[in-house]
């Protein structure tokens, strides 16, 4: 029998293979009619008089009139279709679809179709029509072949599941974030509690803190210290310094806590107020009042203004003396601050003396001289015989205070690369100048341009006590209370005691006046203060009333060469 090619049209090839009617031997070509006028079914009469029992589908190659081929090459198959049908009424699955199957306008069957989105034969009797696994995937639908309703519903299920899972997780997020800040402000609450003993100082939020320092602006910097930074900011209305912790190893929550502890604890007008704190996000951060003038240390070298006048600066002196007096004496147990300097004597609108930064400080005990604890503090400030032996005391602040009144005198930088060898250190400076009756070969230009006789000599009695501050054995050292009530009886000796309706405190006695002035502006001292000053300047301790006057045990008095071989 003869194989026969399915031809849809003319046949030709691009390889010039014979044409259709060319073809001869086993193979016939068949065609009902052209390929652009398909029909539905054969002609049995002739496929049988062409004699083919194999079909084959022929390749059709579109050619122009003059037989080349165009730049454009179309190939097409022709194809048949094998199907079949029943006779009969329609016997199709419902979710089938029944066409009915007719030759030359007579009706011979049906034959079933199922619907979009189902297989099957779809004969009842047959395999019926069940649900098609879908064939479409993400780029599928995004290209529109399942259909356009069908994208537009992805995209907008799409759209809403990914806003509410969105919305879900950051609802969640919020709530665990406010559940772990205000788990910290607990924490921090029960750490202050802890070392307070109560609740009274406030708590600021991270973001108050960041909102008044407008995000810790270098604008609002007021200055860096070892430990921290401080900014200007404004806190319900309050403008304040807010002291930023640096994250150090010799400075952390220990200190902080102990700095809220001291200052919480005590109550005095020359000691800076704590006013609340933060301790969230990793931070540490205290709220003090704020002191508009800065510290001492700025306007010694001159970083604000020209320069102090000697009655504002002895007055400075004499009330951080007081303050110091007081954490020494007044306080139970007392407290040893450890880092007296300039830098931490803050300066109010008025020019009065807030001593600051309690985060060394430590407790003393009063049934000893000393505790034994690993030296801390400001280079150049530094207690040599606490350096020495770790034997911090009373004495050690003494000590830190007397380079503060040096500085006062000297308008110095405590330690100054710049100078030659044997004066880079102001104290061991101070005590060689002192010693020698040269005072005023370091006091401050800037003072000597007074020329006042009355400043001229306080200035080298407060030289004569700081240079007995500044003695390498603690016990040669004046206690802070004594010292404080010295600098108080120069500066009302002065004639220039305070303002109206003030009090006068000189150790543990208050006079209060309305007036410290009669009608000729000397300062009236009562009889039984007078007599108390007359008394104290002339007794007799273990440590010099001037350097001039000889030490009662030469034994373990120190010389001024000592003094400066010793000075730290």
């Amino acid at each position: 029998m003869n194989d026969c090619v399915i031809s849809p049209g003319i046949i030709t090839s691009q390889f010039n293979l014979p044409s259709c009617n060319s073809i001869n031997g086993s193979f016939n070509c068949y065609s009902e009619v052209d390929a652009r006028d398909p029909v539905e079914f054969m002609d049995l009469i002739r496929l049988e008089l062409a004699g083919c029992r194999v079909l084959y589908s022929s390749i059709t190659v579109d050619l122009d009139r003059n037989g080349s081929r165009n730049s454009s090459v179309s190939m097409g198959f022709g194809s048949v279709e094998l199907g079949w049908w029943v006779e009969g009424d329609c016997g199709c699955h419902r979710k089938a679809i029944c066409e009915n199957v007719s030759i030359d306008g007579a009706r011979v069957g049906y034959r079933c179709h199922c619907n979009e989105g189902y297989d099957g034969d779809g004969f009842v009797a047959g395999d019926g029509c069940r649900r098609a696994a879908s064939k479409c995937n993400a780029s599928r639908y995004m290209s529109g072949d399942c259909g356009g309703t069908t994208r537009v519903g992805v995209l907008i299920g799409g759209i809403a599941a990914g806003a509410s899972l969105a919305s879900i997780i950051a609802l969640i997020c919020y709530c665990l974030r406010k559940r772990t800040i205000l788990r910290n402000q607990m924490s921090a609450k029960r750490l202050v509690s802890e070392a307070t003993g109560s609740f009274n100082i406030s708590f600021y939020s991270h973001k108050e803190i960041e909102r008044s320092t407008n995000g810790f602006s270098d604008k609002l910097r007021l200055g860096v210290g070892a430990y921290g930074t401080v900014y200007a900011g404004t806190l319900n209305n309050e403008q304040v310094a807010i002291k930023k912790i640096r994250h150090i190893e010799s400075y952390g929550m220990d200190q902080v806590m102990n700095e809220i502890k001291l200052l919480s604890s005590v109550s005095h007008p020359n000691l800076v107020r704590l006013l609340g704190c933060c301790i969230e996000k990793g931070e540490q951060i205290l709220v003090y009042e704020f002191m508009q003038n800065g510290t001492l240390f700025q306007h010694l070298q001159r970083e604000r203004g020209k320069g102090l006048p000697w009655r504002i600066r002895l007055t400075i002196a004499t009330e951080t003396a007081h303050a110091i007096a007081y954490l020494h004496s007044a306080v139970n147990p007392p407290i040893y601050h450890r880092d007296i300097k300039s830098s931490n004597i803050l300066l109010d609108y008025n020019y009065s003396s807030k001593v600051a930064d309690f985060g060394l400080s430590r407790l003393g005990m009063q049934d000893e001289s000393h505790i034994s604890t690993a030296p801390q503090g400001t280079p150049g400030y530094v207690d040599p015989q606490y350096h020495q032996n770790f034997h911090l005391s009373d004495k050690s602040d003494v000590y830190s205070f007397g380079v503060v009144l040096v500085e006062i005198i000297t308008a110095l930088k405590v330690v100054d690369l710049s100078r030659c060898n044997s004066e880079v250190n102001l104290a061991a400076l101070a005590i060689d100048k002192i010693g020698k009756g040269r005072v005023s070969e370091i006091i401050d230009p800037f003072l000597e341009a007074d020329g006042e006789t009355w400043v001229v000599a306080s200035i080298h009695k407060v030289a004569e006590l700081a240079f007995r501050c500044l003695a390498f054995h603690g016990d040669m050292r004046p206690s802070m209370m004594e010292v404080a009530e010295e600098l108080e009886q120069i500066r009302v000796g002065g004639g220039w005691g305070g303002t109206d309706d003030s009090i006068i405190t000189i150790g543990s006695l208050s006079v209060a006046s309305s007036s410290p002035y009669d009608g000729s502006r000397r300062l009236v001292i009562p009889e039984a203060l007078s007599n108390r000053l007359s008394k104290k300047a002339n007794e007799k301790d273990g440590s010099p009333v001037s350097v001039q006057e000889g030490w009662l045990s030469e034994q373990n008095s120190p010389s001024a060469s000592s003094l400066l071989n010793n000075a730290f």
